[in-house]
């Protein structure tokens, strides 16, 4: 299986055309699976973001869907409280969201494995009693914000789950985009000699405070971006959107689908998403299953189903 994966990833044409077929699933399935679908490529973006992060930095961020939340309530308060047009939010929540990444990490940039991850799981903590206890009577407490309005793109209302769609495949192909360049830009390679020897790296002029902190503020700022899409898409956010377990699944789709590697996180979107959608009317006997699954994956290939290539 991994070989012929392999395979696959050598056959550069393969994604950019699978990506351009997706621009047709409006076209071709029901509203059902185009929303799921429209989900996808937000949790998509959400993971890449967490694997610079995890995947090329080597940093263990448990609390990553703190700054999805950003993203979301910033949207959500412009646009409700302040009649922002919801697509103009967006630079904002980035913005903010990268902002509050790069200032949560400083405090805890020079930690390592398991107390890093223990200090972003209370960020996470934080964020929660934050949004639920109505931070600044505008987060709406328990029950969130609701009428996020309709996103207007040159005239165009959005209103239908195909145009949400497009909106949503775009930008996870830009974020593709990005990351690929990423892969090859001296901030990547910098990212991981850090992950592989941070002492070795260091010798040769790579500051690992300051490259850390870039990653997480990046990581950060992509995470806002999927924020707001999300908020578009649903309508309405609420604290329970942006819990300690949403943050365990992104955790878990990078290290079950591969680190460092943009198939495997796609991959990995995949499997912890779109299958358990299909498969909802066993309720909540799938998560044992996929769980028994996870296990077998860190037994069988703890480099994750689809690896990097330097894996």
């Amino acid at each position: 299986m991994i070989a012929s994966l392999r395979h696959l990833e050598q056959a550069r044409w393969i994604g950019p055309l699978l990506y351009a077929l997706g621009f047709l699933v409006p076209l071709l399935l029901n509203a059902n699976w185009i929303t799921i679908l429209a989900l996808f490529s937000i949790y998509a973006i959400l993971a890449l973001s967490q694997d610079i992060v995890l995947g090329r930095a080597g940093m263990y961020d448990m609390g990553h869907a703190v700054y999805f939340g950003i993203g979301a309530y910033v949207s959500a308060i412009l646009n409700v409280e302040f009649g922002w047009p919801i697509l103009w939010t967006l630079p904002v929540a980035i913005l903010i969201a990268g902002l509050a990444g790069f200032l949560l990490a400083s405090p805890i940039v020079r930690l390592r494995g398991d107390y890093l991850l223990v200090a972003t799981i209370g960020f996470n903590e934080i964020f929660q009693l934050a949004m639920t206890n109505n931070l600044f009577g505008l987060t709406g407490g328990p029950n969130g914000i609701f009428g996020i309005g309709v996103p207007t793109l040159f005239g165009h209302a959005l209103q239908s789950q195909g145009d949400l769609f497009w909106l949503d495949w775009i930008a996870l192909g830009l974020v593709l985009l990005l990351i690929y360049n990423l892969e090859r830009s001296e901030f990547g390679r910098s990212l991981r000699y850090l992950k592989e020897d941070e002492l070795a790296a260091s010798s040769l002029g790579v500051n690992p405070r300051a490259y850390k902190l870039w990653a997480f503020a990046l990581a950060a700022g992509l995470a806002g971006a999927a924020g707001t899409l999300f908020a578009i898409q649903l309508s309405t956010i609420s604290p329970g959107a942006f819990d300690f377990t949403q943050s365990v699944t992104l955790f878990a789709i990078v290290i079950v689908g591969g680190q460092a590697s943009i198939p495997g996180v796609l991959l990995g979107t995949a499997l912890m998403f779109v299958v358990p959608q299909v498969f909802r009317e066993l309720a909540n006997a799938r998560y044992f299953v996929f769980g028994i699954a996870m296990i077998a994956v860190m037994i069988l290939r703890p480099q994750g189903l689809w690896p990097s290539r330097s894996s």
